[in-house]
């Protein structure tokens, strides 16, 4: 079974803000522990909202509602990881979508970090770490 593990969000990461060195190195531990224990399948953080959109359903019709969404206490349905050029590229493919539940229904397009977004808080060795991290990962699925 697998599970996908979110962090609600706050005041401070729809802000934008950052995590410092020492968080992410906190972090880097955990998922080196959660990878080593096979548990870890992939891990990203998410832009704020702000930099994201949703297509709303509602029989045929569908509507694009551009970020930020106000209310970060919302459940989660379904995940997906595209490969996409743009947003709007993803929008278009939403919007081709069936409508995934029996009711009108939403879903939300969020762009994921990369490990330069992070700036200098991500050293050198951290990014090594990384992505060595993440080989590990790919190669036991």
């Amino acid at each position: 079974m697998r599970f996908m593990i979110l962090i609600k969000a706050t005041k401070d990461s729809e802000a934008g803000v950052m995590p410092d060195e020492k968080l992410i190195t906190e972090m880097m531990k955990f998922n080196e522990e959660l990878v080593k224990a096979g548990v870890m399948v992939a891990g990203d953080g998410l832009h704020p909202s702000a930099k994201g959109a949703r297509v709303r359903f509602s029989g045929d019709k569908r509507t694009v509602i551009d970020g930020p969404f106000a209310e970060t206490k919302e459940l989660v349905a379904g995940f997906w990881i595209w490969e996409v050029k743009s947003k709007e590229e993803a929008i278009a493919w939403v919007k081709r979508c069936p409508n995934p539940m029996l009711e009108d229904s939403e879903i939300e397009i969020r762009q994921v970090f990369t490990a330069d977004d992070f700036g200098p808080a991500l050293t050198p060795e951290l990014r090594e770490q990384e992505e060595r991290l993440r080989a590990q990962s790919a190669a036991k699925q």
